[in-house]
């Protein structure tokens, strides 16, 4: 073969070689901007009511097949009713406590176990809110005092995530809003007492973990009614939200959450994925705050469980 031919036939499977690279490069960046355009579009335009104060509830341990239908769990199906479900929302990981850190920070931060002394330096949904200008407290059922930092059974120190944060525990002032469930009677009774954000999480029988659904579902019964008919929801626009941290029987993970108030859809079933980082972010786009993670800024809003948007 000719020597100029071979050049010929060389530079022109080269050149060929580095407009299949650019196409390729241009696709690939095109992918990109798309999906920065779909984050940005989502979070500019998924908007939900203003809440005056928002109550969370975690329970323990239980897979969405054994809550959703369940003749062990007559309160919850019957509150599901007057509210929205999520019918396919998830845990992040495995065991406990990764899932309340996600709740509560974003991330799991690599934490994989239910650890004591795995104590973590980040920023969290308390700064924030404190940044807003919002109030908070966290309310643990069989909790001996405030700021308790070690376990008392029923009492266990893995599903208060606040204790893992070093600039919660170490602030006097910040700890001493970790109080015994049994004080939210007080709170409740005057909504100009009441927190802006009240996170409630009942003990190792009552959560379900060692005493079973009817159990928990009992107890539910009893304490978010108190919750629904004390002025903070007769006279206030407030949210009550109910989920599970971890799905123990579940491979994929899957748990129930539930939404109620004034501005849910009544007797609503959503089929889009939702995980905890979603519920973090509801709770920040509800007061205007901004994305903690990029895993909260990446998961949606569940903006389409309430009637009205602002």
């Amino acid at each position: 073969m000719p020597r100029k031919l071979l050049y010929f036939i060389i530079s022109t499977l080269i050149f060929a070689a580095l407009i299949i690279n650019l196409k390729l490069s241009a696709d690939t960046f095109s992918d990109l901007a798309g999906e920065s355009k779909v984050d940005k579009l989502q979070e500019t335009t998924a908007t939900i009511p203003h809440f005056d104060h928002i109550v969370l509830i975690v329970m323990e341990n239980k897979s969405y097949d054994e809550i959703v239908g369940s003749k062990n769990a007559p309160f919850i199906n019957n509150l599901i009713k007057s509210g929205s479900l999520a019918g396919n929302y998830y845990a992040i990981s495995h065991p406990s406590l990764p899932n309340y850190l996600a709740i509560l920070g974003g991330s799991t931060f690599g934490i994989t176990t239910d650890c004591v002394n795995c104590f973590i330096s980040k920023t969290n949904l308390i700064d924030q809110l404190e940044k807003a200008n919002k109030t908070w407290k966290a309310y643990f059922e069989s909790l001996p005092n405030s700021c308790f930092l070690k376990s008392s059974y029923p009492y266990t120190r893995k599903y208060n995530s606040f204790v893992y944060f070093y600039d919660i525990f170490r602030n006097i002032k910040r700890c001493d809003k970790i109080v015994p469930y049994a004080s939210l009677s007080n709170d409740l009774a005057n909504p100009q007492n009441a927190p802006d954000f009240i996170w409630i999480s009942p003990n190792l029988c009552n959560d379900m973990h060692y005493c079973g659904v009817d159990k928990g579902d009992k107890w539910l019964s009893i304490q978010i009614h108190k919750i629904l008919n004390s002025p903070m929801f007769d006279d206030q626009n407030s949210l009550l939200i109910l989920t599970w941290d971890e799905a123990e029987t579940s491979g994929k993970n899957h748990i129930p959450t539930i939404f109620i108030g004034k501005d849910v859809k009544k007797n609503y079933l959503s089929q889009t994925y939702y995980n905890h980082y979603s519920l973090l972010h509801t709770i920040e786009k509800a007061w205007n705050i901004p994305p903690l993670t990029v895993q909260t800024q990446k998961s949606p809003v569940m903006s389409e469980f309430f009637v009205t948007e602002n």
